[in-house]
Formats: structure tokens, sequence, C-alpha cells
């Protein structure tokens, strides 16, 4: 049985998913220490440093070999990593082409190299999950562009605004964490064969273009010079995942707060139980946008720790490289988790439109105050249009009545604006809600863009 949320019977498919638990399992991680293994002798190999049939004996038992995980554990934690004690199996494996494994390398070399093959892979599964809420989040915009609803700042209704306008500020984050990824790769996705202080000494004069070689065997960048202590490319990688769960984990407080019994403009899919009390019938919580907040909170720590885990020692460290043992994988697990329930709960997002009419009449009309202020502007200047609108606001947030009522009866607004009929038009929050379809527009079309140009 599990001990954590990530390996837990219970827990585990709501911080984490199955695909991303693949990409860092056991077996992947020792898989693709395997995998630098054959891509560097078979880069030696092409530089004549290797017999060709050696490499290929190799990669031969590299297919076949089956680890026993008991024994590498165990020797794992007497050297401290598992390497060294993969490398003894590997050989053995690979019977007299056995002396030719690891040649040269350092075991961060190969662990290095393994986790940014990891990275690539998982980076994949992120990006392909944002792509398919961006398409999601463009329909939501484009249904909603003119559907009103009530604006808020500091949590108090303020001016009118739409639900696709809503939707298309979140489509727009999603935009750039798809960009941010697309610019980070060639940063993160760098080889490592470096040796024991980064020299290449073990190797002589051919060394970078041995380095060059490995690279190519794995489809990684070369590296400008040994990143063992420069780990500016990994805490990049977990930095953007705290973005990312960051912006949704703000498109799960708004559904949260939407979703309330007071508002009551939206509510998560219905599934039969999901959301249930255990004592309270009626109840229907926002589960997944709960377990979205929970990730980004999750990830934002992990980014501080890979933050702190920057700073190495000298050559090569003595414990800041280990956070990444623990940061990488939990947050992949976590924003795996947080981009499926966003998957989820969008796709199939409850709107409740007239909610959000009903909502917009709370105030009788106080949302559209600065509407008629900036109508009679012209006529009365800004500072006593504000004046005389904000004197009305007292009277009808103190003695009760609609604003429209009240504005009828102060002559000043009523010849400023022309008559009654117009100071009914402005109090109309459908008829003041700004660039909001305009806006939408161009958010998806810019994103329609970047998609087509990404393919």
């Amino acid at each position: 049985m599990g001990s954590t949320v990530f390996d837990s019977v219970l827990f585990r498919d709501m911080f984490g998913t199955a695909e991303m638990r693949d990409v860092f399992s056991d077996e992947a991680m020792v898989g693709r220490y395997i995998e630098a293994e054959v891509a560097l002798a078979r880069a030696q190999a092409r530089m004549g440093v290797v017999p060709r049939d050696a490499a290929a004996a190799i990669a031969t038992a590299a297919k076949s070999i089956q680890i026993d995980f008991a024994k590498l554990r165990h020797e794992t934690e007497i050297v401290g990593y598992p390497i060294l004690p993969l490398v003894h199996q590997l050989s053995e494996a690979a019977g007299e082409a056995g002396r030719y494994v690891h040649w040269g390398a350092t075991t961060q070399d190969i662990m290095d190299t393994a986790n940014v093959l990891q990275l690539r892979a998982a980076l994949e599964i992120v990006a392909r999950d944002l792509r398919e809420i961006r398409d999601i989040l463009t329909a939501m915009a484009r249904r909603y562009r003119d559907t009103p609803m009530a604006g808020r700042t500091h949590l108090q209704q303020a001016l009118p605004v739409t639900f696709g306008y809503k939707a298309a500020i979140w489509l727009s984050s999603i935009d750039r964490h798809i960009e941010r990824i697309d610019q980070a790769l060639p940063r993160i996705l760098l080889g490592e064969f470096s040796g024991a202080a980064g020299t290449l000494a073990s190797v002589g004069t051919n060394g970078l273009e041995m380095q060059k070689l490995f690279c190519e065997e794995l489809g990684l960048n070369q590296p400008s010079i040994t990143w063992h202590v420069a780990r500016d490319g990994i805490a990049e990688a977990v930095t953007l995942l705290g973005l990312i769960t960051g912006s949704l984990g703000k498109i799960a407080t708004d559904v949260m707060l939407m979703s309330s019994t007071e508002f009551g403009e939206v509510s998560e899919p219905f599934v039969p139980g999901r959301g249930a009390s255990s004592t309270m019938p009626q109840k229907r919580n926002p589960i997944s946008s709960e377990l979205m907040l929970a990730a980004a909170k999750a990830v934002r720590q992990h980014v501080a720790a890979m933050l702190d885990g920057m700073i190495h020692d000298f050559e090569r460290a003595t414990g800041p490289w280990h956070l990444e043992w623990i940061s990488l994988p939990e947050s992949f697990l976590l924003t795996a988790a947080s981009l499926a329930n966003a998957k989820f709960m969008l796709a199939g997002l409850v709107v409740h439109e007239q909610r959000m009419l009903d909502n917009l009449g709370l105030t009788h009309g106080l949302i559209v105050a600065e509407a008629v202020m900036m109508a009679a502007a012209p006529k009365l200047g800004r500072q006593h249009a504000h004046d005389v609108v904000y004197a009305a606001c007292r009277k009808a947030i103190e003695g009760g009545g609609q604003l429209a009522d009240i504005l009828s009866d102060v002559s000043e607004i009523v010849a400023a604006l022309g008559g009654k009929d117009a100071i009914a038009h402005h109090c109309d929050p459908a008829n003041y809600l700004g660039l909001c379809g305009p806006m939408v527009d161009r958010a998806i079309d810019l994103s329609g863009a970047a998609s087509r140009a990404t393919g």
C-alpha cells in the first residue's frame, strides 16, 4: 500500500495521472539511464573509441536485461546513487563488451541526461493538455462572447463584463504557457556528458565531439559547457509548472466562487456522487477546482525548492542536486492532475446565464453608475458628474430603489443625458460592456494564429 498521495491507491489519480506516473516510474527512470549508456557507447563507437561490435553488444544487452531491482535498491542505498550498481548489472549482461559501458562518464552525466529525457516526455504531455484546454476555452469564449455578467473587483460588483470575456482571459494565459514551453525547450533539453569534474579529461582532446555525438544519439541539444552545477534549465522546467498550475488555480478559484450558492453562476459537470457530502444530501462541491487549487499551492513549494537547489557548491554539489529527485516527479504529477481536472471541469462546465443576469440586477443599477457619470461628464465636467451620481448612489444604497428612477429626478442628469429614456439606456448593464466583444474576438484570433503557427 502507498504512503503518500502519489502512490496511494485512494488518492493517486487525484494528485497525478497514470500517464505521468509512467514517465517517472522506477522502471522508466532506469530505462532512461540505460538509454543514455547505450547512446554513449554508440557515440564512442562512431569515433572509434569503443569497438562497434562492443557498442552493438551493449545495445543488445540493454534490450534483454532483466534488472534485479532488489539488488539495485540495496546497492543504491550503500553507494548513494543508482548508476554504479546499474553499470555493474549492464556490464555483466553485455559480457566481454561490458568493459566499455560508462566509458569516461560520471554518475551525474547519466542521471542528468536521463532526467532530461524524462522532462522531454513529460513536457510533451503538459503541452498536449494545454492545447486541449486552449480548444475548450476558445469554444467557451466564442459561445459566451455576449453573455453579460457582473465583473467584480475586491469581491464587489464593479462593472458589467461578459462570461466570454472572462473565458478569453483564461485562454490568453494558456496561450502564453504553450509559448513558454516552446521557447524553453532548447534551454531545457540539453544532454550531459562531461566527466568527473566536467572537463572531459577522461576522454582526451576529442571530448567535445564525443559529447556532440552523444547528444545527437538522444536527440538532445549539446550544451555550451558543463551544467553539472548550473541548474537553471531544470529549475526553469519546474518554474514553468508553477506558472501553469498558478493559472489553473486562478481559473479554479473563479469557478469555485461563481459556483457558490450566493452566486450560482456556474456549476462543475454533474457526475452522480461527485462532490457529495456524507451528511448533507444537497451538496455538490467543486471537487475538480479544489484539486486544481491544491496542486497550484503544492507546486509553488517545489518551485521554491528548485530555486534554492540551484545554489550548488563548486564543480559538484554536496546535496542540492538531490532536491531535484523529489521535486521533479512530484511537480509533474501534480501538474498532470491539475490539467486533467481542468479539462474535465471546463469541458462540462454548466453556465447559468439567467443567474448571471439576475446578479447584475442585485445592486439596482449601481453597477452602471460609471456609465451614467461618463455620459454626463461632457456637459457637467467629470468631477461634478461624479459628485452628482455619487449622491444618487448613496440615496439608492440608503433608501433603496432603482438608480435609474432616482437619477430621473435629478434635473442636471436628465438635461445632461438628453432625457429620461437616455438614463434608462445608460442604466442597462448590457449597454456598458465596453470592448468585451472585440477583445474576445482578438484573443480568439491570436490564439488560433498561434495554434496554426505551431502546428
